[in-house]
């Protein structure tokens, strides 16, 4: 049966890979961070040129690059969406399946927010050892690494409100997980002394940080694997959570949501573009270049969505809380020279 299976893949596989054509419209999928400014650019595209609509799908980050990665042919997307760069192993993995010459396009940067309700506990002020404390899974209490005893988001730091600790996060296959981990757990891991009392226990440096990003699983904290709406509403519910969001998806709810510094900075476009403020991140789309002069419209997309007008400092994706680009000519350039990962120019 599982050989009958595999030969009727590969036949199907083949089909596709000389009938594209029959698909006439671009099929995106991807971070719920790039969908918005995906659906923006979308919706302008069907109206302002010859092509269809694409088709923009959510589903996170590592979801996105994982159907990107299937293979090549109609029955497979044209392009990922993601808010974090392509992994090696996701290049290999697409490389096996057939998708070995991928375009990377970076349409800007965001910042990565912390939010609570607008007339909810006073949280307007973090710094990365209040998360790493509030929801590390094992934390530095009197010189000794244990079991985090917290409940409160005042027993990590006097200065913030004596109420339960309720952290919404983003879930796994979130490139934002990844940006949070890595900027805010394992600073804030750093700056506690926690990493290196791990160190000095004992544990190798990869163990440590593995340590340093492993998270609580007493339900303090909340892995969310939907999109920004999913948390939203979980902060509707609670007040007393504080979620993590994205710019962009803070300032279309201000009317909701109140934010917080972290490390002094407050979050706009401009400390993100200055790289003043701590937790931003580059997002980026993925292109399949063997999809380009067989899917309809898909080149032209993509030089659609990097253009000036669209992505540019005074453009619909810059008035959403996309932070421009200042290499974006270059991105323009690579777009139409369809430049692959890896390739010199």
């Amino acid at each position: 049966m599982s050989v009958k299976l595999s030969i009727s893949v590969l036949a199907i596989a083949a089909v596709s890979a000389t009938t594209a054509a029959a698909r006439d419209n671009v099929q995106i999928a991807g971070s719920s961070t790039v969908l918005p400014y995906a659906s923006i650019v979308a919706e302008a595209f069907g109206e302002n040129t010859e092509f269809p609509t694409p088709v923009v799908e959510s589903g996170g980050s590592s979801a996105g690059l994982k159907r990107f990665c299937e293979g090549v042919g109609e029955n497979t997307i044209d392009i990922a969406n993601a808010s974090r760069a392509i992994r090696e192993n996701e290049i290999k993995a697409c490389a096996d399946a057939g998708v070995t010459d991928i375009i990377e396009v970076r349409i800007g940067y965001d910042g990565i927010v912390f939010a609570s309700q607008t007339n909810g506990p006073a949280f307007t002020a973090f710094e990365p050892t209040d998360w790493f404390n509030a929801i590390g899974e094992r934390v530095l209490v009197d010189g000794a690494i244990v079991d985090n005893p917290h409940t409160q988001w005042a027993d990590v730091n006097a200065a913030l409100p004596a109420v339960e600790i309720a952290a919404f996060i983003p879930g796994t296959k979130h490139g934002t997980r990844e940006v949070f981990e890595e900027k805010v757990l394992l600073k804030g891991c750093e700056d506690s002394g926690a990493l290196q009392a791990m160190l000095d226990s004992g544990m190798s440096e990869d163990d440590a940080e593995h340590a340093c990003m492993s998270v609580r699983t007493d339900g303090r904290s909340v892995d969310i694997d939907g999109d920004y709406t999913e948390t939203l509403a979980r902060i509707d519910s609670n007040a007393n959570g504080v979620g993590v969001f994205g710019l962009a998806f803070y300032e279309n709810n201000t009317d909701k949501l109140k934010v917080a510094t972290m490390s002094g900075v407050a979050p706009t476009t401009d400390t993100i573009a200055s790289g003043e403020y701590p937790v931003s991140r580059p997002l980026f789309f993925y292109i399949k270049k063997a999809h380009i002069g067989v899917i309809p419209g898909l080149k032209e997309f993509a030089g659609f969505f990097v253009a000036d007008e669209l992505a540019g400092p005074s453009g619909p994706l810059a008035q959403y809380g996309l932070v421009s680009d200042p290499e974006l000519a270059t991105t323009q350039k690579m777009i139409a020279d369809e430049q692959t990962i890896g390739q010199n120019m």
